[in-house]
């Protein structure tokens, strides 16, 4: 079993197509290659932490994402959840629904997760990461990432890394923690 992350799938959200840049013709094909990615590497028993803004859609629709799409999903709630979490049947496509998770990853070592940014996030000084996502790459991302760098230039690690989908080492496909680490690792050099 691998746990993979992801946020801000959008799915069903025109918008995200020129808002991100998403380079997908229409949402339809947008929505498409993000469940084909997402099967194309989560297996059944694998365990996927959406990392908010799942679905724009209605919930009938959304049911129909969440059953296509392999694995063990669980939720970490954002801005555009309120429809999922409020429908009884997409709640319980959900093996757990929570705005904020801490994961042990090993000894002394673990991930925050939450749908948005916390620059000064619990454990940040233990060498804990922090997934979020929300801010895409927007002004408030360089905002977020210019807090990690003040910390940084002090003698800090702060190891915070938006795992929206549309980042270029996310590519719309979920990733793991491993994988999440060394693509950011590659793309902020």
């Amino acid at each position: 079993m691998k746990t993979f992350f992801i946020a801000d799938t959008h799915f069903g959200h025109d918008n995200c197509l020129n808002f991100d840049g998403r380079p997908f013709a229409s949402i339809e094909e947008h929505d498409a290659e993000l469940i084909r990615r997402w099967n194309g590497v989560v297996c059944s028993d694998d365990e996927v932490w959406i990392i908010g803004d799942f679905s724009w859609m209605p919930p009938k629709k959304t049911l129909e994402i969440l059953d296509s799409l392999n694995g063990i999903k669980r939720l970490c709630v954002g801005n555009h959840d309120k429809r999922i979490v409020k429908n009884p049947a997409c709640a319980e496509r959900f093996a757990e629904i929570t705005p904020y998770k801490e994961l042990r990853v090993c000894k002394g070592m673990g991930i925050v997760l939450c749908h948005y940014p916390i620059p000064c996030f619990n454990k940040h000084f233990g060498g804990w990461y922090h997934l979020y996502g929300h801010v895409h790459m927007t002004p408030e991302w360089h905002m977020t990432e210019s807090s990690r760098k003040e910390f940084e230039s002090q003698g800090h690690k702060c190891n915070m890394i938006n795992v929206g989908c549309m980042l270029p080492y996310m590519d719309y496909t979920p990733r793991t923690y491993e994988e999440i680490v060394e693509g950011y690792n590659a793309f902020k050099e």
